[in-house]
């Protein structure tokens, strides 16, 4: 019998946004301010159909904390639930420079660039807020130099999407 390849359910959202960091001392994280909630929140959204995640990711930052941000190391995925959906959204470390290349994009009434302690503090979410406390001393790190563990967090997406569709499946 031949392997079955998962196919991507209906009711999974997929998603990328990025790990923004400014060079400095300390460096800092982009958080950004939802217009309509008022939630502080990691840059990302939706892909555009044919749009691959590390493209949506550059083209999110960019709308989004209106700077140009260059991608860096694949950090992870998070998934979560968004009503009756789940979301799946890839991350990626980006480093971006201090001035925006262009404004905010309207559904963003804010961007904030903190040391990760206060980006950690200021995300509303709190599974944005665990997801940042894992990746981003790993992004310090990639930022650096250093190398990124062999695990889940360097993984490629198209692999963690496959796993996520079969655990969701049962």
């Amino acid at each position: 019998m031949a392997e079955k390849i998962p196919t991507i359910p209906r009711d999974i959202i997929s998603a990328a946004g990025g790990i923004v960091v400014q060079p400095g001392e300390p460096p800092l994280f982009a958080v950004v301010c939802l217009r309509k909630r008022g939630d502080w929140v990691l840059p990302k959204g939706k892909l555009d159909p044919g749009e691959t995640p590390r493209a949506a990711a550059q083209r999110e930052v960019l709308e989004e904390t209106g700077h140009d941000a260059a991608v860096g190391e694949f950090l992870g995925t998070l998934a979560y639930e968004v009503g009756v959906r789940i979301k799946v959204v890839h991350y990626w470390r980006m480093e971006a420079g201090s001035t925006p290349s262009r404004p905010l994009m309207k559904d963003i009434s804010a961007v904030e660039w903190l040391p990760l302690d206060a980006a950690l503090a200021r995300l509303t979410r709190g599974h944005e807020q665990a997801f940042l406390a894992e990746v981003g001393p790993l992004a310090l790190q990639a930022r650096a130099g250093g190398v990124l563990h062999d695990g889940p967090a360097t993984a490629q997406p198209a692999r963690l999407l496959q796993r996520l569709c079969r655990w969701l499946k049962g």
